[in-house]
């Protein structure tokens, strides 16, 4: 599987963005689609994720009320829009599929995506 990330970018502190990722073939129910991010000089944390089948989201602490994630089954792609963006939001976000389940842990995702940069201004 190939995931395809986009929509990062600029935005200032309070600003929105939306992220997609595409995948290059179905996904099933039992799968597990998850956002990750990597600031610099830090290690990957999870920020997001869904049930491919269920749409059962899971959300870090840091991101709740503030991300949304969902998919669409018909284009194989998940979302993650951002809103109330702050500065500590700067990072590279990452996509990934794991194919056994549910999941926080990036060792436990099989494919990953290669990544966009959101850099939100103070």
């Amino acid at each position: 599987v190939q995931l395809q990330a986009s929509g990062g970018g600029l935005v200032q502190a309070g600003g929105s963005l939306r992220l997609s990722c595409v995948a290059s073939r179905r996904l099933y129910s039992s799968h597990f689609m998850g956002w990750f991010r990597q600031a610099p000089g830090k290690e990957r944390e999870f920020v997001a994720g869904i049930r491919w089948g269920a749409g059962t989201r899971y959300y870090a602490d840091s991101v709740k009320g503030r991300f949304t994630i969902s998919r669409d089954g018909a284009k194989n792609t998940v979302y993650l829009e951002m809103n109330s963006l702050q500065p500590d939001d700067t990072a590279v976000y990452y996509c990934a599929v794991a194919f056994r389940g549910l999941s926080t842990v990036e060792d436990d995702y099989d494919y990953w995506g290669q990544g966009t940069q959101v850099t939100v201004s103070s």
